[in-house]
């Protein structure tokens, strides 16, 4: 069978959407109806008008598509993909950390459950954290759950305080300062692009910082030729595809990949779609709270 011609005529035949996260296997591009990061990825569920959404993604990714679209059948095709960094905090977790700070808005990353998004002032994204900050118009703020993030804000900004909670991705986090600088003895004219997920110290070395869009676009928009990609493997195959007279290499040559990540298969979206399963379902209640949150992301991001 050809999984592939297979999915395209169950999509048309169902009145369903496929959004991937460009961290998913490459493969996955020739089904998905649209590709990118969190926040584009949020974007198109909020507009959609199909019947049902699968979400080649992580699970808070699937859970936020539900939210935005309560009567829509939402499915994430590997119930087992989720997120360690979603994981760090939950939601008495939450009110232990805002309770050492009370009257601070809390802004939460989108990585990040339901629950949580539930009872936060307003979501975000990495590309779109610095603005979502500063709507606030507040001399401090709570950010969760990714610390390096938050920490990467608060240098941008300059003038406010970013209190953050203690969670990182284990991918980005874990990326250290030396590996830039043996990466570019092999690399000299290459320029690093990194995430900033990683430390501090990782990207206060790079020669861009941004989200995964964000490193795309400046590959698409430099004349440079070379390029050491700091960030998932998912982003890094697909700039490969895409500008195949440009040069890109791993940090220290070696793959980040996320497992999570990788766990939704094209025959995982096959079944997905035959099936209707594995379906998403948000508690009403907290899905209400959640919705405002992200609802308020998403007209400062307009």
């Amino acid at each position: 069978m050809n999984y592939i011609e297979e999915i395209k005529r169950l999509k048309k035949e169902k009145n369903a959407v496929i959004l991937a996260h460009c961290y998913q296997n490459v493969e996955i591009d020739d089904v998905a109806d649209y590709v990118g990061d969190s926040l584009y990825l949020s974007q198109m569920a909020a507009k959609t008008n199909a019947d049902i959404i699968i979400f080649a993604g992580v699970y808070f990714m699937a859970q936020t598509a539900k939210i935005l679209n309560p009567t829509k059948k939402v499915i994430l095709p590997n119930l087992t993909a989720g997120c360690a960094m979603a994981d760090m905090i939950n939601l008495q977790q939450l009110r232990e950390f805002k309770s050492k700070y009370p009257d601070i808005p809390t802004v939460c990353y989108i990585n990040s459950t339901a629950e949580v998004k539930s009872e936060c002032d307003i979501c975000c994204t990495s590309s779109n954290a610095i603005k979502i900050v500063e709507s606030l118009k507040a001399e401090k703020v709570l950010f969760l759950p990714d610390k390096n993030l938050g920490r990467w804000v608060e240098k941008q900004l300059g003038n406010v305080e970013v209190i953050t909670y203690d969670g990182y991705c284990p991918i980005h986090n874990k990326l250290e300062p030396s590996a830039i600088k043996e990466t570019k003895l092999k690399h000299p004219n290459a320029l690093v692009l990194a995430h900033p997920e990683c430390t501090e110290e990782f990207s206060k070395l790079a020669d861009y910082v941004g989200s995964t869009t964000g490193i795309m676009n400046f590959v698409k928009n430099s004349t440079e030729k070379q390029f050491i990609i700091a960030t998932e493997k998912g982003v890094l195959d697909r700039l490969k595809r895409d500008y195949p007279n440009k040069d890109f290499y791993d940090i220290n040559d070696k793959p980040s990949i996320c497992q999570s990540m990788k766990l939704n298969t094209i025959l995982d979206i096959y079944n997905a779609l035959k099936n209707e399963t594995p379906e998403i379902k948000v508690e009403e209640k907290i899905a209400q709270k959640a919705l405002k949150c992200i609802e308020k992301m998403l007209e400062v991001s307009k």
